[in-house]
């Protein structure tokens, strides 16, 4: 069984879908997505609604990030939700709105979504060699004692590796070179995909990597 860790999507379907075009899925692969499924690119909508889909094929894990709690928060703060618009959320609103060109809001994000992003999502994962978050983790504490901050918001510091011993594996922090960022006990696979770098797919135990962007050019490699 392959563990894949997918970084940060922000809305960018086409290169979701020939990231996984080119890894080439098998029925017993793991699919860790670190978040920020939404905001910036332009299918912030279609790449939830492509996830449900896999999640109903796969063993899918979903983490949140901090753009999907903009997004929650936005729905019930009208402060935040003029805030969320500059931080990719006016792309996110285009992307649900209806064929008949009235202008987007949050009433025409569907029940299901939403529920994806309260519900389904989760703020860690690990398993018996790696920690996956999208943000951050205090190399001191336990998963479960780990603030909001640190998982969610805080940008990737070497602050040594975590006491367990795993490997963390995490987004947000984008590389704007294209490559992920490997300092041996952590990982960041953050790569850019909503600007002009890739997207990409990590198998967590071999290091190969997987990288492809919104115009379908595709690329791989393997962690030094």
């Amino acid at each position: 069984m392959r563990t894949l860790a997918i970084g940060d999507v922000h809305g960018c379907l086409i290169a979701l879908k020939c990231l996984l075009d080119e890894v080439g899925l098998r029925p017993d692969d793991r699919i860790v997505f670190l978040g920020d499924y939404v905001d910036r690119g332009p299918n912030s909508r279609g790449v939830i609604q492509y996830i449900l889909e896999l999640r109903d094929q796969y063993d899918v894990v979903c983490l949140r990030g901090n753009h999907e709690i903009m997004m929650l928060t936005a729905r019930d703060d009208s402060r935040t939700f003029n805030s969320w618009l500059g931080y990719g959320g006016e792309e996110t609103l285009e992307s649900y709105a209806p064929d008949t060109g009235e202008q987007s809001d949050l009433e025409h994000v569907s029940e299901q979504h939403w529920l994806f992003l309260e519900s389904v999502c989760q703020p860690y994962f690990e398993d018996d060699s790696h920690i996956f978050v999208h943000g951050n983790v205090r190399p001191d504490l336990p998963l479960n004692e780990q603030d909001n901050a640190t998982l969610y918001w805080d940008k990737f510091i070497n602050r040594g590796p975590h006491f367990s011993g795993k490997k963390v594996i995490c987004g947000h922090t984008s590389q704007k070179s294209g490559w992920p960022l490997d300092v041996g006990h952590s990982v960041v696979i953050d790569t850019w995909a909503c600007g002009t770098g890739w997207l990409t797919c990590l198998d967590t135990e071999s290091g190969h990597f997987w990288q492809a962007n919104q115009v379908c050019d595709t690329r791989s490699g393997t962690l030094a």
